[in-house]
């Protein structure tokens, strides 16, 4: 580890007036098993790697530590480690799905209470407030919320967030419900979809997590040699960190860690944090003029004009996604990446909704799909593109790591 930040810059967490550590420790990928377990089949080899995270993390300055009743053995794990390694600057974050039976939710928090082996969670998400339906089943009179509110009342929550993977109208809806005191959302730089929700946030001061920015955000832990060359001097993580935290409306990042290694650039882009105007303007500019060479500037400018939704479209075809992952492939190389989404569209439930296009000329045809996409200014360039995708990715499927 070349970069060792003993009290790494903090930031105000919105309304909650946490300070709050721009990288934060997240909990999804360095648990044993993504089944709930007992803790003596844990193996004493994870049990040993994790808590190594975290002594990593507490003497480099990662105070926040967020996890989920649904990471599978996380949330146990987590209960041991933190006895093992206690930090008075901690702040323990877990995350619950709603449900229609909020008592259902309320042993849910129970369950997380005892494998966290805490007295007190400083920050509490409701889980994947997706579709309009789960904000229903959170801020409904007895809904979630109430529930939550209750633990809150009795000093065992301090603030109550939520999580999303919605679309962003849904989520700038949570946040004028002015029911919540955080987010934790998507927003990085091949993503910027969710800005309105940024400007909703902080017009509301609500705290803002940016979730996965290296993995969701684009498979940066594999980049390919095309984005590497784009964003060199740095490490695409670090240009993607940078990115994200040189926007004051940003908190902080998630890193999910498996092993200690994974902090290295995460740090070393902390470390260039007051050099960002530095390298931010130029590798911007050197991004997109790549995808202007290889899309063109009005394709760029126009592509979404008319898209339908996943939901209006013949076999479910999310075409707005297939697209943005078409132009990710040829602007920036990232194939590997579009593979992997693509592949995950059509068994990603509400996480990730709708089809790919597997079903093109088995039960939808092209004509049904031509009409779709009346309203679209580049319907028949759109339909080449998709073939394209299609033969380059059909036939592998995959699934979420998690669905709760």
């Amino acid at each position: 580890m070349k970069e060792k930040i003993n009290s790494l810059p903090t930031r105000r967490f919105g309304r909650t007036e946490l300070n709050i550590p721009v990288l934060s420790l997240g909990g999804m990928r360095f648990q044993h098993s993504w089944s709930d377990l007992k803790m003596e089949k844990v193996s004493a080899e994870n049990q040993q790697k994790l808590e190594e995270i975290l002594k990593f993390s507490v003497q480099n300055g990662i105070h926040h530590v967020e996890t989920a009743r649904h990471y599978g053995t996380s949330e146990l794990q987590l209960g041991f480690g933190i006895q093992e390694f206690p930090d008075i600057n901690r702040i323990l974050q877990t995350k619950i799905p709603p449900r229609e039976d909020p008592s259902q939710f309320e042993l849910e928090l129970e369950r997380s209470f005892s494998n966290l082996q805490c007295k007190k969670l400083d920050l509490l998400s409701i889980h994947g407030l997706n579709l309009p339906k789960h904000l229903h089943q959170t801020i409904r009179p007895g809904g979630c919320l109430e529930v939550a509110r209750r633990w809150q009342d009795r000093g065992l929550v301090d603030h109550i967030g939520f999580s999303t993977h919605g679309p962003t109208d849904l989520i700038v809806k949570a946040i004028e419900s002015d029911e919540f005191d955080y987010v934790n959302l998507h927003w990085y730089f091949i993503f910027q979809d969710n800005e309105p929700a940024l400007a909703a946030a902080a017009k509301l001061d609500l705290g803002v997590f940016i979730i996965s920015p290296t993995d969701k955000g684009g498979h940066l832990h594999s980049p390919s040699e095309k984005l590497v060359k784009l964003c060199s001097p740095l490490h695409p993580i670090v240009f993607n960190d940078l990115f994200c935290l040189n926007d004051q409306r940003v908190h902080t990042l998630s890193v999910g860690a498996s092993n200690i290694e994974d902090f290295a650039l995460h740090l070393h882009a902390v470390s260039l944090l007051d050099k960002a105007d530095k390298f931010l303007p130029k590798l911007q500019h050197r991004l997109a003029h790549a995808a202007k060479k290889e899309l063109g500037e009005e394709w760029l400018l126009t592509w979404k004009k008319g898209l339908p939704s996943w939901d209006q479209t013949p076999g479910n075809i999310n075409i707005p996604i297939l697209i943005w992952l078409y132009n990710l492939d040829k602007a920036w190389g990232m194939e590997s990446y579009a593979k992997a989404r693509y592949s995950l569209l059509g068994n990603g439930s509400h996480w990730f909704p709708g089809a790919n296009l597997d079903c093109l000329d088995k039960h939808v045809s092209e004509d049904r799909l031509k009409k779709a996409l009346n309203l679209s200014p580049w319907g028949n360039e759109i339909i080449q593109k998709l073939r394209e995708l299609k033969l380059k990715f059909q036939g592998e499927s995959s699934n979420r790591l998690s669905i709760s």
